[in-house]
């Protein structure tokens, strides 16, 4: 439900009474005990005497109605049968590009969830529960970005959901560029209540179950308590990529007349479960990453098991690798759509009245969040771990099996004990010339499964006091503490030194991988954990006085100060650098926050209301910023309003981006230039394509992002059954904060050279903070040629900047039919006219109806049109609700991945991203259309029973050929239930 702020509709629809919400806070500041005067009734809203108090201190009508907010009550979230924060605020089409679904099984965040309202990034999103912060998730999105973890919020309790969708750093500070959103508690729980809910989908993956219980005490309103404690559980199973069949199993797209991406059943050079294996020399006996640099003495390739096949093989009869290997569709054997995971939780909440016109209020939550995620095993060739030495590569010139092998792995040509061999078909020929013999292996570790496990535990508690002064002085005091400790283990990540023993050893089997013991397992790849953690603590409060009678209402002022402390501990996953394939990103921190703020609420005119609103805000790093806020509304009659805000905020840099212990590593795929790759003839090995690392650690010297924003709308309100709102933003963000905005720059300075003493200069010159930091060995088939770039550093700056434009558009409609029927409708819809990112050489990169921007998160891109329409049928104890999802088409070109000519950028189909055509039309990923119906049925006042079917009509999700190879031709962020396809529950909710 949208914008104005209404009371609850009561049985004889009188004005709303007294406000007894308790969630006011110091970020969310709001008068407890102000009186509700003639709020209109609206058809569905939250419990009775709550109005929206999201992003002002005033808990009046006019006051909240300013700003433009989305308000998901309980009801809204009960007919469309919405169990956990996730699916609730990342239904809000006002969330777009950077958000984070929990389908998103790779990259930093794996197993969180996010909002990114505006497109603007999860750092621009404040989320708050009853109005005040929680703990960030310890992982940072890409490496730099902050948010809070959605999943790991109790849902049970939440009474509504707020989504402030202006600018709103002059109330909450930092971060909240894109908006708010505030999720708040019941207050008023009698009795015990609960709901069990189980389901499944059609075919009969992914189940879900869920069980609440909440017992209470006490009337707040007769007996001035009420005390309640709460109990939550969800599980949710694996839902594999097989499962779902084409597109979404493979990356061969034949069928749909597109390109074979599948390399894995037709070149040797794949890594597969079943090793493949050529004849190469090794200059150093006792290393198996000493094998030949260049071309094999002959391009014949083997398996080392003809007969361990499950797949059927393939021939390769030409070219520079040879023979026949085992084929393979790896993302039907081993990707997930959805990883198991489990939740669960416990509130306790109390709220007390000490005496007339003074409450106060204090609770305290646990709650625990898994998540299982299983990925394709690791290969045997790979990248050095970031930061390591180009020689611990073992993808070039690649990992080698020796001759001999013996007990210490060491010398073994001349060991009392040595052996041939047995995983090495040169050995026997090559048993008097080992240094010739040598078997260059291209492998899959299938027989060592790969993923992680994820835990969050959040503790959370918050207590806070206001009262009545006398006088016209009402104040406030509040305060939360937070920590959320996370916990990563990872399997299948493989140790250095464990593979390179095992190897020298003859320990690990590559012909019959299934023969390995566990024991060989756990040295060739031991488990690892990493812990990390973040904390908040926050005290503040605020003093409130009506100063004077307007001929619209109270003159009210408002003032109060926020004290809060911040620490990090995202600690590195491979410190030691003892593993291929782990991050080695890492963040730490710790600040405290000084801030004072102020508003002022002028209603000059019944049709006329002015609000004022500043804060400030100092980092104990050193900087501070002033955020001031305008808003107004204008009512020349009473079915008619226009409302418009302007503000300016800021988003603090993060630690990852500021503390100089923090660091972020990344790799990325990069093709030499025809200059570099002409001075290696007779070298595949460094001329093909290859992963190139940047790295940046935090610049203390960075400073905030800076924004400004304003919103004009109008709500239409002409009867007391319907109103209709619709709104244009527009945000502007300055001083973005980046990592290597040069980086393409740096990369060509760099090949632009023939020396590396000059190479390394020519990229240092680029900027203040770029640097190389690892260059690969000499080519030892052209020595005198300049070695690939493996590694450079790159800066955080601040740089260019963003507009995101565009109009929402809110309906509500209540309208009781014949008898005790009523038919409800709610639609909320968002069109981007603009999301585009300015850089610093002045090219703009436009996003809004595209796959970019594509290097952020899981690469979802930017839907023009989202939105949901919720249409509800109630006839007596019985209801029937259809909620319809829409994403609009997304073109499947990405400004950032565009080299631009002449200073701008061509977005047509000509620049389609791999592996689609260039030019035409079919570049589009067409629109997603499903619906979610829920019926349900009171026996009682004590019994309601309920079914559900999402995903009704079973709409597949579109072919998005250009997605993350991670995502096989699918977008996770946007047509996740496509994916999981139709799914059946049941349930029932009690209460005694």
């Amino acid at each position: 439900m949208a914008t104005p702020a209404y009371a609850q509709e009561t049985a004889t629809t009188a004005p709303a009474t007294e406000a007894t919400d308790q969630s006011a806070t110091p970020d969310t500041p709001a008068d407890q005990n102000v009186q509700i005067k003639n709020a209109p009734v609206a058809p569905d809203a939250g419990q009775a005497g709550t109005v929206v108090v999201t992003g002002t201190l005033f808990r009046d009508s006019n006051a909240s109605s300013i700003s433009p907010v989305t308000v998901l009550t309980s009801q809204t979230l009960l007919r469309a049968n919405i169990t956990t924060a996730q699916d609730a605020i990342r239904s809000v089409s006002a969330d777009s590009a950077g958000s984070i679904s929990t389908g998103f099984r790779n990259g930093f965040s794996a197993g969180g969830a996010a909002v990114s309202l505006r497109g603007l990034g999860v750092s621009s999103t404040v989320v708050l529960i009853d109005g005040l912060r929680s703990a960030n998730f310890p992982l940072n999105d890409d490496g730099h970005n902050a948010y809070v973890d959605l999943n790991s919020i109790p849902f049970s309790t939440i009474d509504r959901i707020e989504v402030l969708k202006d600018g709103a750093s002059s109330t909450y500070g930092a971060d909240a560029i894109g908006g708010v959103v505030n999720l708040i508690s019941r207050k008023n729980v009698q009795g015990i209540e609960g709901s069990v809910q189980g389901g499944t989908t059609e075919k009969a993956d992914g189940a879900r179950y869920r069980a609440t219980l909440t017992a209470g005490i006490g009337d707040y309103r007769e007996q001035g308590f009420n005390f309640y404690v709460n109990g939550e559980y969800t599980y949710d199973g694996f839902i594999t990529n097989n499962s779902r069949g084409y597109p979404f199993n493979t990356l061969d797209l034949r069928p749909s007349g597109l390109s074979d991406r599948n390399r894995n059943d037709d070149s040797l050079l794949a890594a597969n479960p079943q090793a493949v294996v050529t004849r190469v020399s090794q200059s150093d006996l006792n290393n198996p990453l000493a094998g030949q640099v260049g071309a094999p003495p002959t391009n014949q390739y083997q398996l080392l098991n003809p007969n361990a096949c499950p797949f059927g093989t393939f021939t390769v009869t030409s070219g520079a690798a040879q023979g026949t290997g085992c084929a393979h569709n790896l993302p039907a054997e081993y990707s997930i759509i959805q990883p198991r995971q489990q939740r669960y939780s416990t509130t306790a909440r109390l709220n007390v009245r000490l005496a007339e016109g003074w409450e106060a209020f204090a609770s305290a939550s646990f709650s625990h969040s898994e998540v299982d995620i299983r990925g394709t095993p690791a290969g045997i060739r790979q990248t050095q771990p970031f930061g390591g030495s180009a020689a611990l590569a073992s993808t070039s010139p690649g990992i080698v099996l020796p001759v001999y092998v013996c007990a210490s792995g060491i010398n073994c040509v001349n060991a009392a004990d040595r052996r041939l061999n047995p995983n090495n078909p040169y050995a026997a020929a090559f048993a008097n010339n080992p240094g010739q013999g040598a078997a260059r292996i291209y492998y899959l570790f299938g027989d060592i499964p790969a993923g992680s496990h994820r835990y969050v535990d959040v503790f959370r508690t918050t207590a806070g006091i206001s009262g009545d002064l006398g006088g016209g002085f009402k104040f406030r005091l509040n305060g939360v503490y937070a920590r959320d400790y996370l916990s990563v283990t990872q399997f299948g990540a493989i140790n250095i030194q464990g593979l390179l023993g095992a190897i020298n050893t003859g320990a690990y089997n590559f012909v019959n991988p299934e023969q390995n013991s566990a024991a060989v397992r756990a040295q060739v790849s031991p488990i690892r954990t990493t812990p990390s953690y973040s904390t908040v603590a926050t005290i503040g409060g605020s003093l409130l006085k009506s100063l004077m009678e307007l001929p619209g209402g109270d003159l009210n002022v408002g003032a109060g100060f926020q004290l809060r402390r911040e620490t990090l501990m995202n600690r590195n996953q491979n410190a030691d650098l003892s593993y291929y394939g782990l991050n080695t990103s890492s963040a730490q921190g710790r600040q405290t926050v000084t801030a004072g703020f102020f508003e002022v609420d002028m209603p000059f005119l019944r049709e006329f209301d002015l609000n004022v609103s500043g804060r400030y805000d100092h980092y104990s790093q050193g900087y501070g910023h002033f955020s001031p806020k305008v808003g107004m509304k204008f009512t020349p009659v009473e079915q008619f309003s226009l409302r418009a805000t302007y503000s300016q905020g800021f988003r603090a840099p993060t630690f990852a981006e500021n503390n100089p212990a923090s660091s972020y590593s990344g790799f990325s795929s990069f093709a030499p230039p025809a200059g570099f790759v002409n001075a290696h003839p007779g070298n595949p090995a460094y001329t093909n394509s290859y992963n190139i690392g940047s790295g940046a650690t935090g610049n203390p010297d960075i400073m905030p992002e800076v924004s400004r924003s304003f919103t004009v709308g109008t709500i239409f309100r002409p009867t007391r059954w319907f109103n209709l709102t619709v709104d244009y933003y527009n945000i502007k963000k300055s001083n973005l904060i980046v990592s290597g905005p040069k980086r393409a720059e740096a990369i060509d300075a760099y090949y632009g050279q023939t020396n590396v003493a000059a190479a390394c200069a020519a990229l240092a010159a680029v900027g203040q903070g770029y640097r190389c930091n690892v260059i690969d060995a000499p080519d030892p088939v052209n020595p005198n040629a300049l070695p690939r770039l493996l590694v450079f550093d790159v800066p955080y700056v601040n740089a260019n900047y963003q507009v995101s434009s565009g109009i929402d558009m809110q309906m509500n409609l209540s309208v009781p039919l014949t008898g005790d029927a009523r038919f409800t409708s709610r639609l909320d819809v968002t069109r981007v006219i603009q999301l585009d990112l300015v850089t610093p050489d002045g090219v703009v990169q436009k996003y809004a109806g595209t796959l970019g921007p594509y290097e952020l998160s899981s690469g979802g891109g930017t839907p023009r049109v989202r939105g949901n329409w919720q249409n509800a049928l109630e006839v007596g104890k019985f209801s029937l609700t259809a909620t319809t999802y829409y994403v609009g088409r997304i073109k499947q070109v990405a400004a950032d991945r565009i080299k631009p000519v002449n200073g701008v950028i061509d977005l047509s189909c000509a620049n389609a991203l791999d592996p689609l055509p260039k030019g035409g039309d079919a570049c589009y990923i067409r629109p997603f259309v499903y619906v979610d119906l829920n019926a349900g049925v009171r026996v009682n006042d004590q019994f309601r029973f309920f079914f559900n079917i999402q995903n009704l009509t079973n709409a597949r999700a579109p072919l998005a050929a250009a997605a993350y190879t991670s995502n096989p031709n699918y977008l996770s962020s946007w047509h996740y239930a496509g994916l999981v396809g139709r799914s059946f529950s049941a349930g029932a909710n009690f209460n005694f």
